[in-house]
């Protein structure tokens, strides 16, 4: 490893980030404060932005085209994951993750078919594949918001009911609790879909936002899972939800299947992004490390004022991403806590319901800021309460 580049989560000042134009920063008016939307307050990693700027100044805007992004992450994931490797020729590009997967499902489902999720989950599972014309079955996560294989091994029988095919939606890591899967989870996970010819895609955009204390298992290396698929990006670690790009990745019996995508969907990826995603793989490790490292604090620092001074909410903690699922039942806030706190402490969170069931009396709080706006964010939760703000960011205890 290099030299670290100074923590990029302290980089901007709240202020500096009010002139972003993107979701996070614009969809809600000036006095709130946004920990809502996945995006980090970060700069952009200097390998990306040079590639980015190099491709600019070529003029190099046209369609995306080759196997560099797959072989990026190859290498990117022997260096990381034990020495698991992306076979390039078993990939595709795909615009995003999400349309990467509705791509995917439309292959091995039909209409009416039954898409099994574990709930509470990322909303756009049940938008994008409600709009396909398939069923979405919730399993919902046990105890720990772990995966409850009892549940799931229910809602694949009644999936596969009377001979239908069924897939299952897996969010790993998953997204909002920020549980890592092991590699024992993961390894029933594959015996159970195939028990029951359910075929597995793993949503894995989180995979290197993996903090300390925990591994990331990618699904494709666990035994049973030759007819599975992943679909990944540098998005989220890199903060390029604006410059599109992710690939699908496709098991070694699934490979036919995944050579079925129809070319057109090749023309949706932006030729900027697999660039951008491609230089994040390769030259982005040094500054995912910092971030990590800055997560990790925050991570700490979060529980620590939470704890004192909304003493009410309970913090699951978070094992990878950089997003905090917070029970607020206690609170006696009702089902939508988040609109409670953007109403009295101009806070926006994302609510829970949206997630599905276990989600209602919840919310989730994106910590990939400065140890300052997390600070101030907490203030003004205990504010919407009637309780004190604290005064200044403290360290993250050990």
């Amino acid at each position: 490893m290099g030299v670290h580049e100074t923590d990029p989560l302290r980089r901007f000042s709240q202020e500096e980030l009010r002139l972003r134009t993107s979701a996070k920063w614009r969809a809600y008016p000036p006095d709130v404060l946004p920990l809502w939307v996945a995006e980090m307050d970060v700069p952009l990693a200097g390998p990306v932005a040079r590639a980015l700027t190099e491709a600019i100044a070529l003029g190099d805007t046209g369609y995306a085209e080759g196997t560099a992004y797959a072989e990026a992450l190859d290498a990117f994931a022997r260096r990381r994951w034990d020495g698991y490797g992306v076979v390039p020729e078993h990939t595709a590009i795909v615009p995003d993750v999400m349309q990467g997967i509705v791509e995917v499902l439309r292959l091995i489902t039909g209409p009416g078919d039954t898409v099994v999720v574990n709930s509470p989950v990322y909303p756009p599972f049940y938008g994008f594949v409600e709009h396909m014309d398939r069923r979405v079955a919730e399993a919902p996560l046990g105890a720990g918001h772990r995966i409850d294989t009892g549940v799931l091994e229910e809602a694949f029988g009644r999936a596969v009911a009377g001979g239908r095919r069924a897939a299952y939606l897996l969010c790993s890591p998953h997204n909002p609790t920020g549980t890592v899967h092991t590699a024992q989870e993961l390894t029933e996970v594959a015996r159970l879909a195939e028990a029951f010819g359910v075929r597995v895609v793993a949503d894995e955009i989180h995979a290197p936002l993996v903090l300390p204390g925990a591994r990331f298992v990618p699904f494709l290396s666990v035994p049973g899972t030759d007819g599975a698929f992943s679909v990944m990006s540098a998005s989220k670690a890199w903060h390029l939800a604006g410059v599109k790009a992710a690939l699908a990745v496709a098991g070694p019996a699934a490979a036919g299947d995944l050579a079925r995508l129809p070319y057109v969907v090749s023309h949706g990826p932006s030729h900027l992004g697999v660039v951008a995603h491609t230089a994040a793989l390769r030259h982005g490790g040094d500054w995912l490390d910092t971030v990590l490292a800055g997560l990790d604090a925050n991570r700490r620092l979060l529980g620590d004022l939470l704890e004192r001074h909304v003493p009410g909410v309970r913090m699951v903690w978070p094992e990878g991403t950089y997003l905090a699922w917070l029970d607020c039942r206690a609170l006696g806030l009702g089902d939508d806590p988040a609109a409670v706190f953007l109403a009295r402490g101009r806070v926006a969170l994302t609510g829970g319901m949206p997630f599905g069931t276990g989600g209602a009396g919840h919310v989730r709080l994106n910590f990939a800021t400065s140890p300052e706006i997390l600070t101030e964010a907490v203030g003004r939760m205990a504010a919407a309460l009637g309780r004190s703000r604290p005064s200044a960011a403290r360290p993250a205890p050990a």
